[in-house]
């Protein structure tokens, strides 16, 4: 991934991703230092928090990467997913109804969500949710498209 531009936020850029992050997954966001990153090749914009990359913007909104996800720990928006799912997940691959053992009722279609997996509480993934959270534990089906996984470029993402 090449770097096309680098550059300190505003405060009012800050105080929007906060807003998000609290509003979507409950974490609060206590940082430094925000640094927006625009990535030439890609889609999506980096904020390195405190020198990390912990918030992406995937399809133009605010949300934690993987790292961030494991480093805020959300309490919201979260789907978790069994042993058997994890090296589907961390490989790219949609997430499909029988790996799930539990989803919050508050997922709506469309919003982002953090994948964990269930041993650890570890996020393996962001995705975008396809169905809400009370229709995602089942025997068949995708219910979250994998937009950003353990080992892509953006979770080796380092400037």
């Amino acid at each position: 991934m090449e770097v096309s531009s680098r550059h300190h936020l505003r405060s009012d850029a800050v105080r929007e991703i906060a807003d998000a992050l609290r509003e979507g997954l409950s974490v609060e966001l206590d940082a430094d230092s925000f640094e927006l990153v625009e990535i030439a090749d890609e889609e999506f914009d980096v904020v390195l928090v405190d020198g990390d990359p912990l918030v992406w913007y995937p399809e133009g909104e605010p949300f934690v990467t993987v790292q961030g996800a494991n480093e805020f720990d959300p309490a919201t928006g979260v789907v978790t997913v069994d042993a058997g799912a994890i090296s589907f997940v961390s490989d790219g691959a949609d997430i499909m109804r029988p790996g799930i053992t539990e989803a919050e009722d508050g997922i709506e279609a469309g919003d982002l969500v953090v994948v964990e997996e269930e041993t650890h509480g570890k996020a393996l993934a962001v995705g975008r949710a396809l169905t809400s959270g009370d229709d995602m534990v089942g025997d068949s089906g995708k219910v979250v498209e994998n937009l950003h996984h353990v080992g892509d470029e953006l979770y080796e993402f380092t400037v």
